[in-house]
């Protein structure tokens, strides 16, 4: 069976495919070579980041999926879906092209959208259950002169050490609200890199008075933040979906390739169930996560459908990485292939966004009423 037959429906549009085809080209060749240097964070890293990111501007595959007005393409959200699963074969392939960054098109302004301002997402906090963000102890306050400042700790805050901006979710006087903080301010204080499952690039963050522009309304945050959210729940989904197809395709030439004194590894049944599991597990996932986006570029009410395929996303990396591992044997444990990183994703994915739980819960409660 060739590639373009594996992963079943939905297929990707005529219109689209070569598009998708150089976004995946460009990933493979330019950004995964280098992921062991990106991981590694600091200033060697950001400025091999920002030489990929001129070859992506170069190329004609920066910002695809951002409006015209802002530099990008403005390649629709249905059409940009099938991109995003290409991007997101490497952790590293949406920054390095600029998709990122759509999801701040609702909370930076123009100038900063297009002068490349880089955001982190500050809402989970240490003594609070990040499933509740009702309950956000974080606190702003406001000045007689007008002007908000910000007291509290955010953690699992991603990238906060490269960020321009963090979004910061925090309790005002009129409740929740949502703040724009500048990471080089008086108060913002990064107080250690959170290492998940052995990896970097997670961070706590202390904000000590630190001065904060109220983004909407006050009391309004959860709307803020939660319309961000959605979207990056489906965005997320869309990219596992890309790493997933990076891990069965590891597994798939593994099992090829390496021979026993009984033969192939394909040829033994325990493996070929192993890779008929993964493959039912991606193809039965990928029909969820494209209704979703499908609902949501039509500017329809989408909750059931992302929280289904958040939570099959998520589950499917999982199962589609660790039999990737199991395949490999011990190679698959060691530094020489990425699945260690692919199935640390996939386990980390069932907590990002919402664990598995709240999902469930919130979809069963509105079936159930």
């Amino acid at each position: 069976m060739i590639d373009s037959e594996l992963w079943g429906a939905p297929e990707c549009p005529p219109g689209v495919r070569h598009l998708r085809d150089r976004v995946a080209g460009f990933v493979a060749d330019q950004v995964v070579p280098h992921e062991a240097e990106l991981d590694a964070g600091g200033p060697q890293a950001r400025a091999l980041f920002h030489r990929l990111r001129q070859r992506a501007l170069a190329e004609g595959l920066w910002g695809l999926p951002l409006p015209r007005s802002l530099g990008g393409t403005g390649l629709a959200l249905a059409d940009y879906a099938h991109v995003a699963e290409a991007e997101g074969a490497s952790d590293h392939g949406p920054a390095v092209l600029g998709s990122t960054a759509l999801l701040d098109v609702n909370v930076l302004d123009a100038d900063q959208v297009r002068g490349r301002t880089t955001l982190c997402n500050a809402m989970t906090e240490p003594d609070t259950p990040g499933s509740d963000p009702a309950l956000v102890a974080t606190r702003a306050h406001l000045a007689p002169d007008g002007s908000w400042t910000l007291h509290g700790r955010k953690w699992f805050v991603s990238g906060a050490d490269r960020a321009d901006l963090a979004l910061v979710l925090a309790r005002a006087p009129a409740g929740p609200s949502a703040y724009l903080v500048p990471t080089s301010a008086p108060g913002f204080r990064l107080v250690r890199e959170l290492h998940v499952l052995g990896a970097g690039g997670q961070w706590e963050i202390a904000l000590e008075a630190a001065p904060g522009r109220l983004v909407g309304e006050e009391g309004k945050g959860l709307r803020v933040v939660g319309e961000r959210v959605r979207l990056g729940r489906l965005l997320r989904c869309l990219r596992w979906l890309g790493q997933a197809r990076r891990a069965f395709q590891l597994m798939r030439r593994r099992a090829r390739e390496r021979t026993l004194s009984t033969g192939r590894l394909a040829d033994h049944q325990l493996v070929q169930r192993l890779v008929f599991d993964a493959l039912l597990a991606v193809r039965t996932t990928r029909p969820l996560v494209f209704q979703a986006a499908d609902l949501l570029a039509a500017g329809r009410d989408a909750r059931v459908e992302t929280a289904l395929a958040k939570v099959s996303a998520a589950r499917m990396l999982q199962q589609v990485s660790d039999a990737a591992v199991q395949v490999y044997g011990a190679a698959g444990l060691g530094p020489d292939t990425p699945l260690p990183a692919l199935f640390r994703s996939g386990r980390t994915a069932r907590l990002l966004d919402g664990p598995d739980e709240l999902h469930i819960t919130t979809v069963a409660r509105r079936v159930l009423t």
